[in-house]
């Protein structure tokens, strides 16, 4: 892979987007995504500190969750705030990596990625549900590095 814009195409980007403003229909969780090219660490470590850069920890119930694609490292993470890791099980992100596992081992990074944002946004629902009130506190779009 040459740049990280030829990861994904512009419609699946738009995909990308509208799988993560229907998952957060159904919580008041705040997700995103982030592709770079390389990861030179853990991908955890990198994906906590991409979430800090992209002010993820700011929501105001701590509950924002980032999906970390390093591509030609074929690495990803998935990282929750503290608002969320207080409250749910220790193994509450399992089914949600493996969601993406499955698809990026065939190479459908897109249907990964989705697959993903969906569990996620199921799985959320239960510890933050949907409010009438909620506001989108972190922009819907894809961020690369």
């Amino acid at each position: 892979m040459s740049k990280v814009e030829d990861f994904l195409t512009k419609e699946e980007e738009q995909l990308i987007i509208a799988s993560i403003q229907k998952a957060e229909k159904n919580t008041s969780g705040e997700i995103r995504v982030h592709i770079e090219k390389t990861c030179e660490k853990l991908p955890v470590e990198r994906a906590q500190e991409v979430f800090y850069q992209l002010k993820m920890e700011t929501t105001a119930a701590q509950n924002g969750v980032l999906f970390y694609v390093a591509v030609d490292s074929k690495q990803f993470a998935i990282v929750g705030d503290v608002g969320i890791d207080k409250v749910v099980p220790n193994d509450f992100w399992e089914s949600v990596k493996d969601a993406l596992i499955t698809e990026f081992k065939n190479e459908n990074y897109l249907q990964g990625i989705v697959n993903g944002i969906e569990e996620c946004g199921l799985k959320l629902k239960t510890f933050f549900p949907y409010q009438s009130n909620d506001e989108n506190e972190l922009p819907d779009e894809i961020s690369k590095g």
